[in-house]
């Protein structure tokens, strides 16, 4: 009797031995639809590691109830907690949330000469480029904060232009790289005719030249979103 009590036990210890065994965890890594190569992969509970290959692409061992570290300087750090279930499908899909970028200050020192011409109308949209440039010196960095000062100038502009078609600048080219159509008819609430006007607008402020050299998407959004304000504003004192 003592000796199929001992075999018993025996059995139980073996089965619940081998199935808290490590096993060989298959994984990968990415994010926005890229895959993610040499990042660090630890097991925080057995302090083992890896990093992933060019493919995203991860084995390390591991136990159900064991907690996993990802981590990237350019990306948020992930912790997950694996489960019975997620070792036993052997394909782990982590996906890692990228950091906005900072800003970095920009200055403009060269003022850009201008040569009248005898169209008087050409002659003065030249000049109300210098007025803009003089009033706003160098640029404003850090967190926008809505302000423009040569709007009233181009309350002018966007009388004179409002009904006519809108050539793209350097700006309205990446705004739209960064934003979808979507963006700006659905946030925005512009109407399809208004984008390339409304871009145009944004570019007369100096914030857009930052973007044009350092830009990522939360930055953009947050500029677009305040500029919009104003323009708004301005359409209304037009009607």
């Amino acid at each position: 009797m003592k000796l199929k009590l001992l075999l018993l036990l025996f059995s139980f210890f073996y089965q619940f031995s081998f199935s808290q065994s490590e096993k060989l965890l298959k994984g990968i890594l990415s994010s926005d639809n890229f895959l993610l190569e040499n990042v660090d992969v630890i097991n925080k509970s057995s302090q083992k590691s890896t990093i992933t290959n060019d493919k995203g692409e991860f084995i390390i061992e591991a136990i159900a109830n064991d907690s996993l570290l990802f981590y990237s300087k350019d990306y948020y750090l992930k912790k997950i907690k694996l489960s019975n279930e997620q070792i036993k499908k052997n394909n782990l899909q982590v996906v890692m949330i990228k950091k906005p970028e900072e800003l970095k200050e920009v200055v403009v020192n060269q003022m850009k000469s201008i040569r009248l011409s005898t169209d008087k109308n050409y002659e003065q949209k030249k000049l109300d480029d210098l007025d803009l440039e003089k009033r706003d010196g160098k640029l404003r960095t850090g967190v926008y904060d809505g302000f423009i000062e040569n709007g009233m100038t181009f309350v002018k502009r966007l009388f004179i232009s409002k009904n006519k078609p809108q050539p793209e600048v350097e700006f309205a080219t990446l705004a739209k790289n960064t934003c979808d159509q979507r963006f700006y008819i659905e946030t925005l609430k512009l109407k399809p005719e208004e984008i390339n006007l409304f871009l145009q607008f944004c570019d007369a402020d100096p914030k857009s030249k930052s973007l044009i050299e350092y830009h990522n998407v939360l930055t953009m959004m947050e500029f677009l979103l305040a500029k919009n304000i104003e323009f708004k504003k301005l359409d209304e004192v037009l009607r």
